[in-house]
């Protein structure tokens, strides 16, 4: 159920993953997440957002990292 709260619409952030249709990337959660602010913090300053939609960030990026193999591209 939580990713469902992740959508991807091209007339929305050019198409990247946001949460709930709003402008708020994936990425930039995880940016905020990993330079250390609390889920709390981020709902202080984002009052659109509720905490499951951080939990959807999360899941979505465990999925986004159970890839099976990588393979090197040559460029």
């Amino acid at each position: 159920m939580l990713l469902q709260r992740i959508t991807i619409d091209w007339n929305i952030c050019h198409g990247k993953p946001c949460i709930r249709g709003l402008r708020y990337p994936v990425e930039m959660i995880l940016e905020l997440l990993s330079s250390g602010m609390t889920t709390e913090e981020i709902l202080e300053d984002y009052d659109d957002l509720e905490r499951d939609d951080i939990f959807a960030v999360l899941a979505y990026a465990t999925k986004l990292s159970q890839v099976k193999s990588i393979h090197k591209v040559l460029a």
